[in-house]
């Protein structure tokens, strides 16, 4: 399929109305919600599961609400439109389904835990506040979680190709800022900062509260209260009113509808922060089970290293010869991204592509080259390094986990050239 011939996917009718918890019987119709009688009408579709999404999202999850952007849609923008970018809860806020902005009257957020001064503060507050800006690449830990299973063993969790992932521009307040202003003092032993949403399981999910920790003094000489996301509030399927926006981290860390952010001494046993969301601190065999614990395992906080096409695509088909090449590449934003590299031959000689540096350590880095291509088919490679020296391995599987998480191989298309 070319990709200039996109069509959104769709997901199987049945396996939609089981999602959605509906039984299809006679005389049953008048039962369904909304959504399911958009099933009923045909196969649901992003803008169906959230409203104002583009249809043409992978609807992975219609329940808790979990979309991919494809890869055609996020090209040709150096932000991605809130009606493109994915969406990954693993709790749904009531009312929070829709890319419409949520109040920020009355919200509240109570910062606690190992301060001297805790506080519960109000939300509307925050506008009258210095406001900081940055722009950055959003992206889940499972993204491109699929590949694993392509080239080695398949492991449990949403089967994200690449389009778990966007850009966007975050602007809030400095989270020192606001611990400043209501003469909030982290104590001596504070080292995590734990934040917390107000959404809450559903009845049926079994699993405790989703919240996550992150090292405190990444979150006060980074962290922002998020309250807009490309020059407009916040959407509410995207965390609003606020969302606790750490740059440079996976988009789980990010939490969103903040609802009080809690100082530790040690990172959260909530079963979202281990044993989810957790990768082995050393390989193991593709296939093992392990029993995470603090001290085999790190939380997926840091993104690595990563480049991807945007074009050709995977299928693509190009005319033999001089064939253009393009994507983008990130990292954590520790360091620049120095170099991405393509090769045509799977990996025997690399060339150079050209980089364009972003104004933000924490955005994608677009880059673009030139590639000689005969007649057939082809695999095409393309690889980032940056000033650390941090690479993508040639085979991602030596990084198999049983979640899938933080997939960061050589990215590989097939391509024809006639």
């Amino acid at each position: 399929m070319s990709s200039a011939d996109f069509t959104p996917p769709d997901i199987h009718r049945r396996r939609f109305l089981k999602a959605a918890g509906v039984t299809v019987a006679a005389g049953s119709m008048w039962r369904l919600t909304p959504l399911a009688h958009a099933a009923e009408a045909g196969t649901p579709s992003a803008d169906q599961v959230a409203m104002g999404k583009d249809s043409r999202l992978i609807v992975h999850n219609s329940r808790t609400v979990v979309l991919e952007t494809p890869t055609p849609l996020l090209r040709g923008q150096d932000l991605t439109p809130k009606d493109r970018f994915f969406v990954r809860n693993n709790q749904l806020l009531d009312g929070a389904a829709t890319v419409e902005p949520r109040s920020l009257e009355g919200w509240k957020v109570q910062i606690g835990g190992l301060v001297e001064r805790p506080a519960v503060i109000d939300a509307a507050d925050l506008r009258d506040m210095p406001q900081h800006e940055v722009k950055m690449v959003m992206q889940c830990s499972g993204n491109g979680r699929s590949y694993y299973g392509k080239y080695s063993v398949k492991t449990k969790g949403t089967q994200w190709q690449n389009g778990g992932m966007g850009q966007a521009v975050y602007r809030g307040v400095p989270l020192s800022a606001v611990m400043d202003k209501f003469g909030i003092n982290p104590g001596a032993k504070a080292t995590y900062l734990t934040a917390n949403g107000v959404d809450e399981p559903s009845a049926t999910a079994k699993r405790p509260d989703f919240e996550h920790s992150v090292p405190v003094d990444d979150a006060l000489e980074y962290g922002i209260l998020a309250l807009e996301m490309n020059g407009e509030p916040l959407p509410a399927i995207h965390g609003g009113p606020v969302r606790f926006i750490l740059p440079g981290y996976y988009g789980t860390m990010n939490v969103k509808w903040i609802g009080s952010l809690r100082f530790d001494a040690h990172e959260t046993y909530n079963y979202n922060q281990i044993p989810r969301y957790r990768t082995p601190s050393r390989p193991i065999e593709a296939g093992t089970r392990i029993e995470y614990t603090f001290e085999n395992s790190v939380p997926n906080w840091r993104q690595k290293v990563k480049s991807m096409f945007f074009g050709p695509l995977d299928g693509d088909k190009v005319r033999a010869g001089e064939v253009k090449v393009h994507g983008v590449a990130w990292n954590d934003g520790v360091v620049p991204v120095e170099a991405v590299l393509v090769s045509a031959d799977k990996g025997a000689t690399w060339q150079q592509a050209m980089l364009s540096r972003p104004d933000s350590p924490y955005a994608w880095y677009e880059w673009q080259g030139t590639v000689k291509l005969p007649a057939g088919s082809h695999e095409l490679w393309v690889r980032a390094v940056d000033t650390l020296g941090r690479s993508q391995p040639i085979d991602g599987s030596i990084h198999w986990n049983p979640s899938g998480y933080e997939w960061f191989g050589v990215e590989r298309i097939g391509v024809t050239a006639a």
